[in-house]
């Protein structure tokens, strides 16, 4: 849908057919772990005029391979001059006979917010950001929650067992169990075998262990692919006229330097601007900051950047309050990544630290009374 407003936005007048596999029109994600989980609101559809931009919507229609200039779908070919690939990812599942839910979708959401009832049994697989919310939800729903994590600490793959061992306190206090270090065997009738024999009783399993890139129909098109679609700093892939963004799109950044696949909303906002400049013929430089924000067990938690290889700095205490930071820094002690825990004023000035790649006081940088724009 950002693609289509872009290309109009940039002038382009010709036809424009957007196909997607879902039966919706185009909605944000973002607040389904939250807001719809939570009962707060059922809808999330863009605010878009369709008719104004003259696009062709097809909804409930897949793509199903590709070569140069044709798209292949389940309700016939399409042919383009131009393609812009959005098809996201998929959530991952778990083996076994049992019913597991997962959350992608308007339609999971809304499916799962209905089991989940007072008094009912829910089992979380999986301690990232998805899992958390999710049993944040579940329990102010009135839910026993028990959280599951293959991981020594909730959010390792996310930030390191460092950083995400200090919320693991967070499910103690809103009364969820938390277990560490299980792997599940499978998921059964009425909960999960563990691996090690033990068992997990569930009326409700959800499953948030990651996704993978939906990128199996382009086999044989000519794009190359590799955890996701290959695209240089213009999003432009391997096959003339086609570009990718979102989700499904690896990414060389000029800023970091290495490729990335960054799987949260801020690259669905923002990468289609740069993939249409680029389908258009006036290639532009798709470098952004990652940013991320997840509302968990009553905190607001941020995060922008890539702290890869980089050193770990604490801003505040995270044991003795609620307002902490976690800054990892370069070679040279520029900030190349921010945590925030209910500072945002402390994310907002992290974000333009890295975007100026200026070197931080780290004495003062730690004390989180000082502002971060005073700390370079």
């Amino acid at each position: 849908m950002r693609s289509v407003e872009a290309l109009r936005a940039r002038g382009y007048r010709g036809r424009v057919t957007l196909i997607g596999d879902e039966v919706h029109r185009p909605y944000d994600r973002p607040p389904l772990s939250k807001a719809v989980l939570s009962g707060g609101m059922d809808s999330t559809l863009v605010d878009s005029d369709l008719g104004a931009l003259d696009v062709d919507l097809r909804t409930g229609v897949a793509a199903k391979g590709l070569r140069p200039g044709t798209l292949e779908t389940t309700e016939g070919e399409i042919e383009y001059d131009g393609l812009v690939i959005a098809t996201g990812a998929a959530p991952i599942r778990l083996r076994g006979e049992g019913p597991q839910h997962v959350l992608r979708t308007i339609d999971d959401a809304l499916a799962l917010r209905a089991l989940l009832l007072p008094g009912a049994r829910v089992a979380v697989v999986g301690a990232g950001w998805i899992g958390a919310e999710v049993a944040t939800a579940a329990r102010r729903a009135g839910c026993e929650v028990t959280v599951v994590e293959a991981a020594a600490a909730p959010l390792s793959a996310a930030l390191g067992p460092e950083v995400g061992g200090r919320t693991a306190s967070w499910y103690a206090e809103a009364g969820i169990g938390l277990r560490l270090g299980a792997m599940v065997g499978s998921v059964d009738p009425g909960g999960l075998t563990m691996m090690d024999g033990s068992w997990v009783p569930a009326d409700v399993v959800v499953t948030g262990i990651g996704v993978r890139p939906n990128v199996g129909w382009l086999a044989g098109s000519g794009v190359e692919v590799d955890d996701g679609v290959m695209v240089d700093e213009h999003l432009r892939t391997s096959l003339p006229g086609v570009v990718a963004a979102g989700d499904c799109a690896n990414w060389w950044s000029r800023r970091f330097g290495r490729r990335m696949r960054v799987e949260h909303w801020d690259g669905a906002l923002y990468a289609p601007e740069a993939a249409v400049a680029t389908l258009l013929g006036d290639p532009a430089v798709y470098d952004p900051i990652p940013y991320f924000w997840s509302e968990q067990f009553d905190r607001m938690v941020q995060y922008a950047g890539d702290h890869r290889g980089a050193r770990l700095m604490w801003r505040g205490d995270p044991v003795a309050g609620r307002g902490w930071a976690a800054c990892w820094l370069d070679a040279e002690e520029r900030l190349v990544a921010i945590l925030t825990v209910d500072l945002p004023r402390d994310l907002v000035q992290g974000r333009r630290i890295i975007q100026s790649r200026q070197r931080l006081d780290t004495d003062r940088a730690k004390d989180p009374s000082t502002p971060l724009r005073d700390c370079l």
